[in-house]
């Protein structure tokens, strides 16, 4: 078996799940967000070593404001719960993105979590929260200039290897295999650079209800995929 190491998710289907069944989107999106700990366990116990879900977009920001007034009460009250379910699952949790745009207190709440959870040597959990891989690469870009001027790092350095430093999954293997629920097939300024070699598996099922069903058989379908050398 060849079990994707870096599983990266589209969290996709929320609003749709909730007006099929007559609800409010906020309440697809509340259980979206619960959904999150049933698929990092899920993921754990199936061999995946790191899971990085796109919880919310740079764009997110112009849906209806007290949609996005919600989503940031139900992120923030995730982000409370996360202390204790980190410790739980011995869960390693990073934040990626721009979070200068949150509220101080949660970006607070943000930078407590990866050090407490820095300690725990189970699954590695990524969020993505006001993430755009656009301006990802734009503020690495930007920081790489910044090195450059003050002759840390020369322009005959530059290598994709050496800017990868500069993005915010630095520290993270590339994903081998990116899912996107709820059946749409585009990669929404998701992790542009780093799913250059990765394999895609589009689902029709919204997230609610992609549970550890639907996880097995996108890993199967990567396992039936022919990896060959070199990434290609």
């Amino acid at each position: 078996m060849s079990v994707p190491q870096h599983v990266a998710i589209i969290l996709d289907g929320n609003g749709r799940w909730a007006k099929a069944k007559g609800l409010p989107r906020t309440a697809g999106h509340t259980a979206g967000a619960k959904n999150v700990e049933t698929i990092a366990e899920a993921a754990y116990n199936n061999g995946i070593k790191y899971l990085t879900l796109y919880a919310f977009s740079t764009e997110n920001w112009n849906r209806p404001q007290e949609e996005v007034k919600a989503l940031m009460v139900l992120l923030d009250n995730y982000l409370k719960n996360c202390f204790k379910t980190a410790k739980k699952n011995n869960m390693r949790i990073r934040v990626i993105g721009d979070i200068t745009r949150l509220e101080p207190a949660t970006q607070e709440r943000i930078r407590q979590l990866e050090k407490e959870s820095s300690q725990y040597t189970g699954l590695n959990l990524t969020i993505a929260i006001n993430y755009g891989s656009r301006d990802e690469i734009v503020r690495g870009i930007r920081h790489l200039c910044y090195d450059v001027e003050d002759g840390k790092l020369s322009a005959d350095e530059i290598t994709e290897e050496s800017f990868g430093k500069y993005l915010d999954t630095w520290d993270l293997p590339d994903p081998d295999l990116m899912i996107r629920t709820s059946g749409e097939q585009r990669l929404s300024n998701y992790l542009l650079w780093q799913l250059a070699y990765s394999e895609f598996y589009f689902t029709p099922v919204p997230w609610p209800d992609f549970h550890e069903k639907e996880l097995k058989e996108a890993i199967e379908a990567y396992e039936n995929r022919n990896r060959r050398y070199g990434k290609v």
